[in-house]
């Protein structure tokens, strides 16, 4: 184990627990959103999402919060 794969604290993480980011498509914004609009693409946090289906079609909702970047 490496360095880099201790945490703060002195924990040794194995990469399969590390958290990994995700991208997608931006379809939808709330109200509230500034930084973020409908089409773009973002890359967000892996497990900081909820996943829902409607009418057959799977979307996910992410925090703004969560997105770690927008991509151009």
């Amino acid at each position: 184990e490496t360095a880099q794969n201790k945490t703060a604290a002195g924990f040794y993480l194995p990469d399969s627990a590390k958290e990994k980011s995700k991208v997608a498509n931006v379809v939808a914004v709330g109200s509230a959103v500034a930084d973020v609009k409908v089409g773009d693409k973002v890359i967000f946090k892996e497990y900081s999402t909820t996943e829902v289906k409607v009418d057959g079609t799977e979307y996910i909702i992410v925090k703004e919060e969560d997105v770690l970047a927008t991509l151009a």
